[in-house]
């Protein structure tokens, strides 16, 4: 309510928070809108998702290794790295760049990991930009509940590009994991692959179903604000640059296409057709509006 209309707005959808009424109000107001989650680089790759990916990987297990600790009330274990003492078993669910990062943290930590997707060629890139053998393996429910039942900590760090992410652990599968196991859904954002989640937030951030806690806070990288801010900065600084030297946002959006992949509303439409779709709004092509200008 406090955005005038045919103002800017750039910031995270956090498409699983919002609601059609957002929309519709961005629309009445002509509020030209970009979304963190859409937009691209020059090489086409989506910058600012990357780099909250590898906060959000990273920071999982930090938080995971809360959790597990006296001071939550976990089961006062350390990840790993002790002479003469076992690791803690740390399932990975998804070989993009969140599970890459939790992988990485997970193993300087000390702990054994092994990770599951159903990309085998995702699989391989992850062992290679870690620069080290691990176990890995295609989600088969046999292999993964088998794993779940040795888990101590369980990243579920499944991504997709549009809409949400497939339910990948069962309530069943829950209920055989060990008790004190924590889970922590980082695929929250895109509705989460665990049957059991339920999103929380960061005043109340878990909750525990069968014995197993679940932490399930969209936005982890949100957790670390000010890392979060000044990787964003780094990124959204060259962008604000190139629209005050276009001469406004729809100047620079004409020209850079990659920009316009990051606008989701655009002079009263929605103009991003998942969005339309997930909350049963009018989509209008942006390229069909600005033809017309």
């Amino acid at each position: 309510d406090l955005i005038q209309s045919e103002q800017v707005l750039i910031s995270a959808v956090q498409m699983s928070t919002q609601s059609s009424d957002f929309f519709t109000t961005l629309n009445k107001k002509k509020i030209a809108a970009f979304g963190f989650e859409f937009i691209k680089d020059e090489q086409g790759k989506l910058p600012i998702v990357r780099s909250m990916s590898e906060i959000a990987g990273n920071t999982s297990l930090l938080i995971a290794g809360e959790y597990l600790s006296n001071v939550n009330n976990g089961k006062g274990l350390m990840l790993g790295g002790i002479s003469g003492l076992m690791p803690t078993n740390v399932v990975v669910i998804g070989a993009g760049t969140v599970g890459e990062y939790a992988c990485r943290t997970a193993l300087g930590l000390g702990a054994s990991v092994v990770v599951f997707d159903n990309s085998v060629s995702k699989l391989r890139r992850l062992q290679n930009h870690i620069n080290q053998r691990i176990s890995t393996s295609s989600i088969q429910p046999q292999a993964l509940m088998k794993a779940l039942k040795r888990a101590d900590v369980v990243i579920s760090a499944l991504q997709v590009g549009n809409g949400k992410v497939p339910c990948i652990v069962s309530e069943d599968m829950v209920m055989d994991m060990k008790k004190g196991a924590v889970v922590i859904d980082v695929s929250i954002d895109q509705g989460g692959s665990f049957e059991t989640s339920e999103i929380t937030t960061h005043k109340k951030p878990t909750f525990i179903k069968h014995d197993v806690v679940h932490y399930c806070v969209p936005n982890i990288a949100s957790r670390v604000s000010r890392t979060a801010s000044m990787a964003i900065s780094n990124i959204l600084t060259p962008i604000l640059l190139i629209i005050a030297e276009e001469g406004g946002v729809e100047h620079t959006i004409r020209k850079h296409e990659c920009l316009r992949n990051g606008v989701y509303a655009f002079n009263g439409s929605l103009t991003n057709e998942v969005l339309s779709r997930n909350f049963k709004l009018p989509f209008k092509d942006l390229n069909l509006i600005m033809s017309t200008r």
